[in-house]
C-alpha cells in the first residue's frame, strides 16, 4: 500500500509541531471544504474526487520510509515524528455525494476531529478535489451541449498521466460513455474504446491498405479515420473496403459542421445509411453545441475536457470554522481577509425544491436549516470515528449526477457566462 502522507504542504506539518508544542493540537475543530464562487462564469459545479478522496485518506499513514525522510530533511522535530508515527485520521467527514451539484458557500465537505488530524488533510483534499471537479463541471457542460449523443473522454496525452486517469473516471462520473485511457479502465472500470490514429495511415503505402487492414483485423464495425488525405476519397474507399455495414467514420480536422453534412449525404449516397459520424479536434462545449444541428452522431474530446476547459481548477478552499474554546464549548471561527472571507460555524445543506425544480441552496450554520418536507438533505456520512462508512461506486455517483441535474432550472444549460443558477442563502 503506498502511502499518500507526503502529498501535502510543507506547512501542515510545521503547524502541527507548534500546536503540539502549545498544546491546542488536540483541541476538537471543524474544517470546511467549498468555494467562494464559481469558477469561469459558470452556472453551476460538479462535485467529483469524493471516492478518490476516501481511497487516498485509508493510506494516509507515516510509515518508517516517510518518517525518515522527514528526519533527514529536517522538516520538523523529534516529538512531532513521534506523534505522526501513531497518525490515524480518527474523526468524521461529512460531504456532498460524489456527483452532486455545488454553488458558491456550499459545504462540500465538512471535516471533524481534532486540528492536529484535520489539518494534515488540507492539502491532500484540495489536491483531489479541485481537479476531479474541474474536470466534472467542464464534462457536464459538454454532455448537455450535446443534447444525448455519446461523448468519448481521449485526453491523456495531453496531460499529467495520473492526471489523465483521474479526469477519465471524473468525466465517466457527469456522463462521459467511454475513455480511450486503458488504466482508468483498470483502475476504474471506465469503458475504453480505440481503433487507429494518422499514423496507422500513414504506415501503409495507400488509405486503401491501411483501412484493410483495420477492418480485416477489428470488423467492419470499426471506426476509419478519413481525413488523413481527401475526405471525400476516404469515404468512397472505406465503403468499399467494409460495405454498407461499416461501424463509423471519424473526422478529426477541418470545417467540421460542413465536413459532417458532406460525409452524411455521402454515407446515405453509398448505402451505408446507419454509419455513424464521430467527430474530433479539440472540442469543448460551446463547439459541441454549435454542432447540435449536424449529422454527428458522436464526440471525442480531449485537451478542453482533462484542463477543465480553459477553468483547470475548482477554487476550493479549505478552512478552520469551528473549533473548542477553553471550556470545551464550540465557537465559530472566520477569516475576514478582503475577498477571501469565510463564515465561521459548522454548516448543514439542504436543496429547496419545488415540484421537483431545485429554488435555492440553504445552508445552516451550526444547525441544520428548517425543512419543507420537500426539501433534500445535501451531506452525507462519509468517515465515522476514522472508519469509512460510504463506499458508493462510480455508477452511484453516475447516477446520483443524473438525478441532480435534472432537478435544475432550465437557466442551468445555458453556456454563456453568467450567475449562479441558485442562490445560496446562509441561515
Amino acid at each position: 500500500m503506498t502511502s499518500t502522507a507526503l502529498s501535502t504542504d510543507r506547512y501542515e506539518l510545521t503547524m502541527l509541531q507548534a500546536a503540539l508544542a502549545d498544546g491546542t493540537a488536540h483541541r476538537r475543530s471543524v474544517f470546511e471544504l467549498f468555494s467562494r464562487r464559481l469558477t469561469g462564469g459558470r452556472r453551476y459545479g460538479v462535485v467529483a474526487g469524493t471516492g478518490r478522496a476516501l481511497d487516498a485518506l485509508e493510506r494516509f499513514r507515516f510509515g518508517d520510509e516517510e518518517l525518515e525522510w522527514l528526519r533527514a530533511e529536517s522538516v520538523v522535530d523529534a516529538p512531532t515524528l513521534d506523534w505522526l508515527a501513531d497518525y490515524r485520521f480518527s474523526g468524521s467527514i461529512w460531504g456532498y455525494a460524489e456527483g452532486e451539484v455545488y454553488l458558491p458557500q456550499s459545504p462540500v465537505l465538512v471535516v471533524e476531529s481534532t486540528f492536529a488530524e484535520g489539518v494534515l488533510l488540507e492539502t491532500l483534499l484540495l489536491s483531489v478535489l479541485n481537479h476531479d471537479s474541474a474536470i466534472a463541471s467542464a464534462g457536464a457542460r459538454m454532455i448537455q451541449a450535446a443534447t444525448g449523443r455519446p461523448c468519448i473522454e481521449m485526453g491523456s496525452r495531453r496531460t499529467h498521466d495520473a492526471a489523465a486517469v483521474a479526469a477519465a473516471r471524473a468525466a465517466h462520473v457527469v456522463g462521459f460513455a467511454a475513455t480511450s485511457n486503458l488504466e482508468a479502465g483498470r483502475t476504474y472500470g471506465v469503458p475504453t474504446t480505440g481503433t487507429s490514429a494518422h499514423a496507422f495511415t500513414l504506415l501503409h503505402d495507400s488509405e486503401r491498405d491501411a483501412f484493410t487492414a483495420q477492418v480485416d483485423s477489428l470488423g467492419v464495425g470499426t471506426t476509419l479515420l478519413v481525413d488523413t488525405y481527401d475526405v471525400r476519397e476516404a469515404i468512397r474507399t472505406a465503403v468499399e473496403v467494409a460495405g454498407t455495414g461499416l461501424g463509423a467514420v471519424r473526422i478529426d480536422s477541418g470545417d467540421l459542421v460542413s465536413l459532417a453534412r458532406q460525409v452524411r449525404r455521402q454515407l446515405d449516397d453509398l448505402g451505408a445509411t446507419e454509419t455513424r459520424i464521430i467527430v474530433t479536434s479539440d472540442l469543448d462545449e460551446h463547439a459541441i453545441a454549435a454542432l447540435a444541428a449536424a449529422p454527428v452522431d458522436g464526440y471525442g474530446v480531449g485537451t478542453s475536457l482533462v484542463t477543465g476547459s480553459g477553468v483547470p481548477t475548482s477554487g476550493f478552499v479549505y478552512k478552520l470554522v469551528s473549533r473548542a474554546a477553553d471550556d470545551g464549548t464550540m465557537v465559530p471561527v472566520a477569516k475576514a481577509s478582503t475577498a477571501k472571507t469565510s463564515v465561521g460555524g459548522r454548516k448543514y445543506a439542504v436543496r429547496r425544491l419545488t415540484d421537483g425544480v431545485a429554488q435555492a441552496e440553504l445552508v445552516g450554520i451550526g444547525e441544520p436549516p428548517a425543512h419543507d418536507g420537500d426539501d433534500r438533505t445535501l451531506l452525507v456520512e462519509l468517515v465515522r470515528d476514522g472508519e469509512r462508512v460510504h463506499h458508493a461506486a462510480l455508477a452511484d455517483a453516475a447516477a446520483h449526477h443524473r438525478a441532480a441535474i435534472a432537478e435544475l432550472p432550465p437557466a442551468a444549460l445555458q453556456l454563456s457566462p453568467g450567475g449562479p443558477v441558485l442562490d445560496t442563502l446562509l441561515t
